[in-house]
């Protein structure tokens, strides 16, 4: 199956003669191999188009993690290369990518440290250089973008789980990224942090690729889904297709929702 058509932008900026802006997400012929010489990537060629809302499926050990931490550079290729709008990551260049490229991981506990919550919110800008006086507008906005408005000076672990996954995710709101990359965002929330994280997914305005084994939460949210296995993509196509496609979900571990 092939990747989801390219946004009709893009087709009227070419219908008129001016060049098409690059994907957000390009993967050319990406392979990874860790030091034990598992090769957990073989060969993944992707592209993903601003705006796109992309479920990532697959077994335990399919690759998908892996394949997220290549987008923000802490995995970079054993061969093959990993472009973020257009430019190829490299150590130079990291820190730009992570600006634009926010991981949020399954525990929330991986990116809440400080002791308030103001001060989770505010480091990465701070971090980016962002002027003071502008951080505090960065955290209130990023803070009501996810329902956690008022919970400035909360201690974090203090939170729920739910409002712990909440707050990591505004720590990479605040950065004002283009993409949002998800490990399993949905685990472990009871049904009202699920329906509120399905409400936040379905109003995020930036480009979504998210990692789950929440095959409902995948058939509600994601217009694309992409199959990984054995450390290859093997298919990718429109939601509604792979989803009604049983021998396919059986062949890779996956069942309907």
């Amino acid at each position: 199956m092939t990747s989801s058509p390219v946004p009709a932008t893009t087709t009227d900026q070419q219908a008129v003669g001016q060049p098409a802006p690059p994907p957000l997400v390009r993967l050319e012929h990406l392979h990874f191999s860790y030091p034990d010489g598992l090769e957990a990537l073989k060969g993944i060629d992707l592209v993903i188009e601003h705006g796109e809302k992309v479920a990532l499926i697959g077994p335990n050990g399919a690759g998908k993690s892996t394949l997220m931490l290549h987008l923000n550079g802490i995995n970079m290729p054993t061969h093959g290369a990993v472009f973020i709008d257009g430019a190829a990551i490299d150590r130079k260049n990291v820190k730009q990518v992570r600006a634009k490229v926010g991981l949020v991981f399954q525990d929330p506990d991986d990116q809440l440290f400080s002791p308030t919550v103001f001060e989770d919110v505010a480091f990465g800008p701070l971090h980016m250089g962002v002027p003071r006086e502008e951080i505090h507008h960065r955290v209130e906005a990023a803070l009501a973008a996810v329902g956690m408005s008022g919970f400035e000076r909360r201690l974090p672990h203090h939170l729920s789980l739910g409002q712990r996954k909440r707050v990591a995710m505004a720590t990479v709101l605040s950065m004002d990224p283009s993409i949002l990359v998800f490990d399993e965002p949905s685990a472990g929330l009871d049904p009202r942090g699920r329906r509120e994280l399905i409400r936040l997914l379905r109003e995020l305005p930036q480009t979504l690729l998210v990692s789950t084994h929440d095959m409902k939460l995948v058939s509600e949210i994601f217009p694309r889904t992409i199959i990984m296995d054995g450390g290859s993509i093997v298919a990718d196509g429109d939601t509604p297709s792979l989803l009604a496609d049983d021998a396919l979900l059986e062949a890779h571990g996956l069942e309907r929702p």
